[in-house]
């Protein structure tokens, strides 16, 4: 290799660790390690894929975990600044550029067959359902304001208040449809971000003095629970048929779907307690309880809770995950369903970065480079895939 393209290469790489490449760049180096599959191309200073791959996951980890922005946002879902967007897009691609090219794929001659490609992005969207029965849909770009909440259409804020005083407790429910996403402010500034398929019931405002109660009927929910210090001691449960959750206040995710086995509660800041059935399981910072609705058992792990809470900032991180795992959570992001013609693909493991703003063609396309997959067929909306 030249030694100008060379330091041209290695100038687009550091671009794109500290977030400054531009869409062109980015598009020009993935074009670069997929049109070169000889391994003498590489050049050294570019050091292993692993490695390269280290700097990208710590690069997005420390954007996640910036404080200062999130304080100064919080208001503000932070799968809205564009240029992570970019950084995460760009980060994925190289990702499955490396891998493809590490392992000399050759299957990019076979091309992908699309028949009236149905599946869209998923988007900003849920339905209210007030304590009266009345039904309101929540659209991305269309407001609603009422006597004691607002919405954004990209998110529902509720009204503080000093607390209900009396003993009578008015419920909402907030439902995410498949390929949707939201996020709620409750009338205690507690704020919690929902995933696809999920449904919450919450009290329009909390009574005064007793604990502060929510239930995640079905699911996935990130929650970020403002504490019981500015509640006059008041503690906080999210309740679920099978288990339910008190905390002080803290930030940790939950994901009960309807068609999965466990439930799996997770842990960023702070403690919570799990009680299954009189069972308390207690949890520290990055520890994470399985329960097995099959065999009635809790679990606790230590994990790497990015990889379990990147969805609420606009990606979804996948380590050593299989595709069987992988495309559900696209399924219910795109509004889509999956078939695998070979069965033995669905147990074969992924690791990498997935935007949730690229469209369904360059997910794929993006994973057929960096695996052992044939090929795949997008029919209407449905993902068919060899």
């Amino acid at each position: 290799m030249r030694k100008k393209n060379k330091k041209f290469l290695l100038l687009l790489i550091n671009k794109l660790v500290d977030g400054s490449i531009t869409k062109q760049e980015r598009d020009g180096l993935f074009r670069f390690f997929i049109n070169n599959q000889k391994i003498d191309s590489w050049p050294k200073e570019f050091s292993s894929a692993e490695t390269i791959e280290r700097k990208i996951f710590n690069k997005i980890k420390l954007e996640l975990d910036d404080k200062s922005y999130k304080k100064s946002h919080k208001t503000i879902p932070f799968f809205k600044k564009k240029l992570f967007k970019y950084g995460i897009a760009a980060s994925f691609l190289i990702l499955v550029a490396l891998t493809f090219f590490m392992n000399h794929n050759d299957k990019l001659n076979e091309q992908p067959i699309i028949v009236n490609n149905n599946i869209e992005i998923g988007t900003d969207k849920a339905t209210l359902t007030l304590e009266n029965g009345t039904v309101i849909p929540l659209v991305k770009g269309q407001k609603y304001i009422s006597s004691n909440l607002e919405s954004t259409g990209e998110g529902l804020v509720y009204k503080s208040t000093n607390s209900n005083n009396t003993s009578e407790v008015l419920y909402n429910y907030l439902t995410i449809p498949r390929g949707g996403q939201f996020h709620v402010i409750l009338s205690d500034g507690t704020e919690v971000w929902l995933n696809s398929e999920t449904q919450l019931k919450y009290p329009v405002a909390f009574v005064e003095g007793e604990t502060r109660k929510v239930e995640l009927v079905y699911g996935e929910a990130y929650f970020e629970v403002s504490p019981s210090t500015e509640h006059h001691g008041m503690r906080f449960k999210v309740y679920h048929k099978e288990q339910d959750i008190e905390v002080l206040g803290t930030e940790f995710n939950v994901k009960a779907y309807k068609d999965e086995t466990n439930i799996v509660t997770t842990l960023v800041h702070g403690k919570v307690n799990v009680n299954r059935r009189g069972d308390l399981y207690v949890l520290k910072p990055n520890e994470q309880s399985i329960l097995n609705l099959t065999t009635n058992k809790i679990t606790l792990n230590e994990i790497d809770v990015y990889y379990e809470t990147s969805w609420r900032s606009g990606v979804f991180a996948f380590k050593e995950k299989s595709f069987a795992e992988i495309m559900k959570v696209m399924s219910r992001w795109y509004d889509m369903d999956v078939v695998f013609k070979d069965k033995s693909l669905e147990k074969k493991n992924f690791r990498g970065v997935l935007g949730k703003e690229q469209n369904i063609e360059e997910i794929m396309l993006a994973i057929k480079n960096s695996s052992s997959i044939k090929n795949y067929e997008i029919n209407n909306k449905t993902i068919i895939i060899e």
